[in-house]
């Protein structure tokens, strides 16, 4: 991977809606240079997508958050390729990874209320064919998602004595 291609996949993690001029001058290079590397990255499925983190407890919407462990039997030939795609393709289900551990998966999904995410757990997802177990965890709160600081920081309230 080029130079170029890493600065600009470096400032786009952190934030997608940098400007392209921005971008182009802190680079050092046209901003036409950029735009076909950031397309040719796209078409290459470097970049897969472009994303906005909402604080959703700072909305009147009410979504729950939860990260399921799945233990499956791999499939001879496929190993977790299958499950995980079946997996993926709930429309409640944001993320999937394949993780080491007393686990094989780890499963993101939303839901309105626990007892929909729950209702998701026991009726979709335990009753696949190669799911051993399951382990629910819900998320009661972010303080970070994707490097970015949700909550307020701690701000030291002590006064300072010095001799």
């Amino acid at each position: 991977m080029n130079d170029t291609r890493l600065k600009i996949l470096t400032f786009i993690e952190k934030n997608s809606r940098v400007d392209i001029k921005e971008l182009a001058v802190v680079l050092g290079v046209d901003e036409a240079a950029v735009i076909k590397e950031l397309n040719d990255m796209e078409s290459e499925g470097i970049i897969c997508g472009y994303h906005t983190i909402i604080d959703w407890d700072k909305t009147a919407t009410e979504k729950v958050t939860a990260m399921i462990e799945v233990r499956v039997t791999p499939q001879r030939g496929k190993g977790f390729d299958d499950i995980a795609e079946r997996i993926y393709k709930y429309p409640e289900v944001t993320s999937v990874y394949l993780i080491s551990g007393g686990f094989d998966l780890m499963v993101m999904l939303e839901g309105k209320t626990l007892k929909e995410v729950a209702t998701f757990v026991t009726e979709k997802l335990s009753t696949l064919e190669t799911v051993i177990s399951t382990q629910t965890n819900f998320v009661l709160k972010k303080y970070k998602d994707h490097g970015t600081i949700l909550t307020k920081q701690y701000e030291d309230q002590r006064i300072v004595v010095s001799p």
